[in-house]
C-alpha cells in the first residue's frame, strides 16, 4: 500500500475483498473507511459487491436453468482452457 494517507477510488476497489474479509491492517482499514465516508461513488460500489456476494452465495446448481448451467460451464471451460495450467 502506498504511504499516502489519501486513498484513491482505484485503491479502494483493489482493497474491497481484503476489507470484506477483515484482512486489512488497522491503518489501511481506517484509510478505507475514511474514503468510504467521503466518496459519493465507492459506497455504491461496495454495496454492489456485497449484493453480488449475497446473490452468488444463494445460487445452487438446482436453481439454474439448463441453459444457464450450460452457459456457465462453457464459460468456465473456455476460461480454464486459457489458463497456463489448463
Amino acid at each position: 500500500m502506498r504511504t499516502s494517507t489519501v486513498l484513491t477510488c482505484q485503491q479502494f476497489v483493489e482493497l474491497v475483498t481484503d476489507y470484506l474479509e477483515g484482512a486489512l491492517s488497522a491503518t489501511d482499514q481506517e484509510r478505507f473507511e475514511h474514503h468510504l465516508a467521503a466518496c459519493d461513488s465507492c459506497p455504491v460500489y461496495l454495496e454492489q459487491i456485497q449484493q453480488t456476494i449475497r446473490t452468488a452465495g444463494a445460487l445452487t446448481e438446482a436453481s439454474l436453468s439448463p441453459d444457464a448451467r450450460e452457459t456457465l460451464l462453457r464459460a468456465f471451460s473456455d476460461w480454464n482452457a486459457g489458463s497456463p495450467s489448463g
